[in-house]
């Protein structure tokens, strides 16, 4: 083989980094590759290469200026590979180019010109039943990750005032923030928007974590015609968001301003566990993760509310709907370099309580009582299975299943502006019917 691994050794320890895989096999042959894709994210970037068979990598990331290259063993260079030059989006906040070459005979060397100094990590996938074969996945963190509720503050500071827009009060998390980045650290940063001319002293924020399921590499179910789940439930979640945010809600120990934050904005994959971590970094009040059902049988329909079980599911249904849901860390790609403590990880999960199921099954049942004036339920109750997503501590959590999309008909729904603003208006609705009998934490 061509490539000196001496040289690269002290070629890399120049440049202040050296990062491997090894333990794989001498390769006789290259490795045909069978797809080239980049997510872009505000969380992270991911790059993945798919082949026929597992590949090595080594990459170096050089900080002046910031770029990273990588060397792909067993590889040979094709127009694929050169197809991920064009695949570059201009809002990349991490990527700002790409070029490839054949470095060797075996070896494809990568180069990514960054827009930010990254973290690098790495992992290769064995296939996943029919849906990939070997991939490798190349993602760009940030050296500082985002902070949720971070960036959920920098949005309130960018949005236009609205007509039930206050600023936050001392006490509020959320307003503590708030008070902190009055005084931008970076000048041009735009303005808060400004206050009232008399606010309300007890009016505060409330946080409700909107999730669209699966995104990226999963991209859920597919409907006969071609819907893809990921990106009918982010429409139906933005569409919530928008919806939430224009919303005051009245108690009596003060007023709230609702406001919705998204798990993912956008096409990438985020896995089960930073999901619910993100809820509760934003201290959210309710969670909704938003599906689309899927069965072998087309003639299944109508829409679900799931709940977390901490024993058995409340039917069979709900155990193979639990099953497919928790494939999608699986099909995404988790990568466990990423889950820093494992241990937190799963005590987090063992944290879920008989009070957080029961206040879901409350909210639940009020969005399944306004859901059923949209149309069809397939189950007149609130089913219950472990979901990973739902094991969130202290912050009620359901999974709706918006419709079938693998029924012909509900595909053609969930693809309609009509259906989709009226189960949004009916998601909104139900949340405030929850929040009628169950006040709003203070």
């Amino acid at each position: 083989m061509s490539f000196d691994l001496r040289w690269h050794r002290r070629d890399w320890l120049q440049a202040g980094l050296v990062l491997c895989l090894s333990g794989y096999s001498t390769w006789t042959r290259a490795a045909s590759l069978l797809g080239v894709r980049i997510w872009p994210a505000r969380d992270y970037t991911r790059v993945t290469i798919e082949s026929d068979s597992p590949l090595q990598v080594q990459v170096q990331f050089i900080d002046q200026p910031p770029r990273l290259a990588v060397d792909i063993q067993g590889l040979v260079l094709d127009q694929a590979l050169r197809d991920l030059v064009g695949q570059v989006r201009p809002d990349d906040p991490y990527i700002a180019a790409v070029r490839a070459g054949q470095y060797s005979a075996t070896v494809v060397r990568l180069v990514f010109d960054l827009r930010q100094a990254v973290r690098p990590q790495w992992l290769n996938l064995p296939p996943v039943e029919a849906v990939y074969q070997h991939r490798l996945l190349l993602d760009l963190f940030p050296l500082q990750a985002i902070d949720p509720l971070e960036a959920l503050i920098r949005e309130l500071r960018q949005s236009p005032p609205g007509p039930t827009r206050t600023a936050p009060t001392a006490g509020d998390p959320i307003a503590e923030i708030w008070q902190r980045q009055q005084t931008p650290a970076n000048p041009s940063s735009p303005p808060l928007p400004p206050a009232p001319a008399e606010p309300r002293g007890n009016e505060r924020l409330a946080v409700i974590a909107i999730d669209a399921g699966h995104g990226g590499e999963d991209p859920g179910a597919i409907g006969p015609a071609g819907t893809r789940e990921k990106d009918v439930v982010l429409a139906l979640a933005m569409k919530l968001r928008d919806r939430i945010n224009q919303t005051q809600v009245r108690q009596k120990h003060g007023d709230f301003q609702l406001r919705a934050f998204l798990t993912r904005d956008g096409d990438y994959f985020v896995p089960l566990h930073v999901r619910v971590q993100k809820a509760h970094q934003v201290r959210a009040e309710l969670f909704l993760s938003i599906h689309a059902d899927a069965f072998f049988q087309p003639q299944a329909r109508g829409a679900s509310v799931f709940a977390l079980s901490q024993g058995a599911a409340s039917s069979a249904a709900a155990r193979w709907m639990a099953q497919r849901e928790n494939r999608s860390d699986a099909i995404g790609g988790l990568s466990q370099i990423r889950v820093s403590d494992a241990q937190v990880r799963e005590a987090l999960f063992d944290m879920s309580t008989s009070v957080q199921i029961n206040h879901s099954l409350l909210l639940g049942q009020e969005l399944l009582g306004q859901m059923r004036q949209v149309g069809r339920l397939h189950k007149p109750q609130v089913e219950q299975a472990g979901f990973a997503v739902l094991r969130s501590p202290e912050i009620p959590s359901v999974l709706v299943e918006s419709a079938f999309i693998s029924n012909p008909l509900e595909e053609i729904l969930l693809n309609t502006g009509e259906y989709q603003d009226a189960l949004v208006q009916a998601l909104h609705q139900g949340v405030l019917a929850f929040f009628k009998r169950h006040p709003i934490r203070v």
